[in-house]
């Protein structure tokens, strides 16, 4: 829901979407050749982190089913995220529903009433206890998601290359990719999970047939994260393409009240 369109072939991509602030003279449009991949994403992962809010353009294939969504995230205190989600295959109607995502819950507006109510509510507590590692992990990622987070995997497992510069929605990027096997994966994204949730999950991962993750960032010349691609393998795969723009964007995300909630059962 979170993560998030279409192959990089090494060229110009010209169904990309994005940009960061198009600026001239960061690290990854004068540096590459003098800094290691490593290196460089650690820039990356500072000057991204600290702009705390930026405006999203993604979309998520899982199977036959699609999510697109844009809308604009901010993580300078948990993950507040205000976004429109449309679907299609699978349960998607194709209608555009609102979301909105505080470091507590989600909340859905299906466009119709559920229960007499506008919104729906997914508690993350509740959804950690009914899932059980899946569900621990996803509460997890939700309260500690950033655009950052994958720049940070990729510096921790050292699993990364250049693989050249890239056009995205009209900025030049560095394109940087990694392969991590999906165990390594979930124990890089969890900060509150335990040794036994963990592998729980990892019985859970082997179960679905997933065994890994690639994961491509495009890196403007700003060192700002502009686009993130990440594909799983397994029984069902997963393709998630998020786009990230106006670093500094100002997000409000104000919860709907209690008497138009019902929650998730």
């Amino acid at each position: 829901m979170v993560g998030g369109l279409s192959a990089c072939n090494g060229g110009k991509d010209d169904n990309a979407g994005g940009s960061g602030s198009g600026g001239k003279n960061g690290a990854a449009g004068q540096q590459s050749e003098s800094k290691s991949p490593l290196d460089l994403l650690k820039q990356v992962s500072q000057e991204t982190n600290g702009k705390n809010s930026a405006k999203i353009d993604g979309t998520v294939k899982n199977g036959p089913a699609e999510q697109s969504m844009k809308g604009a995230m901010d993580w300078s205190n948990g993950m507040n995220m205000t976004v429109d989600i449309t679907s299609k295959g699978g349960m998607g109607s194709g209608k555009p529903m609102k979301a909105l995502y505080t470091p507590d819950a989600m909340y859905m507006n299906m466009g119709m009433p559920i229960q007499g109510k506008s919104w729906i509510k997914y508690d993350y507590d509740v959804m950690a206890k009914k899932m059980g590692a899946a569900g621990a992990l996803m509460k997890d990622m939700m309260q500690n998601n950033n655009p950052s987070k994958s720049v940070d995997m990729l510096i921790a497992s050292g699993k990364v290359k250049e693989v050249g510069k890239e056009d995205v929605r009209g900025v030049q990027a560095t394109h940087f990719t990694g392969t991590l096997g999906v165990t390594e994966l979930a124990r890089m994204q969890s900060k509150n999970v335990s040794e036994e949730q963990l592998k729980a999950l990892e019985k859970q991962l082997q179960q679905s047939g997933a065994k890994n993750e690639t994961i491509d960032l495009w890196i403007d010349s700003d060192n700002l994260l502009v686009k993130k691609r990440e594909q799983m393998d397994g029984k069902t795969a997963y393709d998630s393409t998020v786009f990230y723009s106006d670093y500094g964007t100002k997000v409000s995300v104000t919860p709907p009240p209690a008497s138009e909630t019902t929650e998730y059962k």
